[in-house]
């Protein structure tokens, strides 16, 4: 057995879709570690059989929610209360150290080296420099650490309603304490600074080890042309199409033609390149905010059809 592992985490088919094309992107340039998954009850068997063939370790896990959706309101993103279920991570004591990646995550250069960094090492957040972002650090397994953040849970809360809120509370100090546990942003490269810091995407960029495809908007949320392999989208341009395509890429070839036939909702769309993921997306939006098309296409005899 290895002595260490990348981690991810899933909670439901369709970020078990993410992970599988970041497990697949690790394996692609090369590593020495394991690739494990946590998953929850939100990710159906069927998915799970599929994570088997990519992962060293699948593990069932109990889903942990902040239930703090009066601050997740404010950043508008409800469905990240349950990334709590991350902290589970630290339960994996046969490891000695090991690397937590999101699943909307891609590695695109071997990044092994983060083994030797030491807990907690990650990069600034772009939003408040002073906490870390939780997308990508490294940590040491350990039961109490586990214990002591289920039950700053229980008694705080998160600030931010998400994982990140409270393993910056937990791991207050990681500003100040040693400089060396702020790992370069080629580590945790968000796809949207070329956007935001243009300059520096140009003169930086082929260093990046690892893009993150962060906030609401996924690689698996835009429109894929099964005839030419072009990626389109008519959201405001929030991703490098380069590295949306670069996940298109790996899912295409390598992930799709091993997932089960019957899935259902986005990955079954996935599986079947049958992309209007774009409409699924604000119909998704707008069922959540309560503005419902009971004329149209959420009528009854639709929803009877699906």
């Amino acid at each position: 057995m290895a002595k260490n592992a990348f981690v991810t985490l899933a909670t439901s088919d369709e970020y078990g879709i993410g992970a599988l094309v970041l497990a697949q992107s690790i394996r692609n340039v090369g590593t020495n570690a394991d690739i494990v998954i946590l998953i929850s009850n939100g990710v159906s068997p069927k998915l799970a059989d599929s994570l088997n063939s990519i992962f060293t370790k699948v593990i069932k896990i109990n889903e942990l929610n902040s239930g703090n959706t009066e601050i997740l309101n404010l950043i508008n993103r409800p469905e990240l209360g349950v990334t709590i279920s991350k902290i589970h991570c630290w339960k994996l004591t046969e490891y000695e150290k090991c690397v937590f990646l999101d699943a909307d995550c891609l590695v695109i250069k071997p990044i092994d080296e983060l083994f030797e960094k030491m807990e907690l090492s990650a990069v600034c957040d772009l939003g408040w420099p002073d906490c870390f972002n939780s997308g990508v650090f490294v940590f040491k397994p350990n039961h109490q650490t586990f214990n002591e953040l289920l039950d700053l849970l229980k008694t705080e809360n998160s600030f931010d309603g998400g994982d990140q809120g409270l393993l910056n509370q937990y791991f207050s100090d990681w500003f100040d304490s040693d400089i060396a546990k702020r790992l370069s942003f080629i580590y945790n490269m968000h796809s949207t600074a070329s956007y935001t810091y243009l300059p520096a995407f140009k003169k930086f960029g082929e260093r990046v080890k690892v893009i993150h495809f962060l906030g609401a908007i996924k690689p698996w949320h835009y429109s894929y042309n099964k005839e030419n392999g072009e990626i389109t989208s008519t959201y405001m341009a929030t991703h490098h199409m380069p590295h949306v395509r670069l996940w298109w890429n790996i899912f295409a070839h390598q992930i799709k033609d091993n997932l089960p036939n019957d899935l259902s909702g986005i990955a079954g769309q996935l599986k079947n390149l049958e992309m209007n993921l774009e409409e699924n997306y604000n119909r998704k939006k707008q069922w959540e905010s309560g503005n419902i098309d009971y004329l149209g296409v959420d009528c009854f005899e639709n929803i009877q059809k699906n």
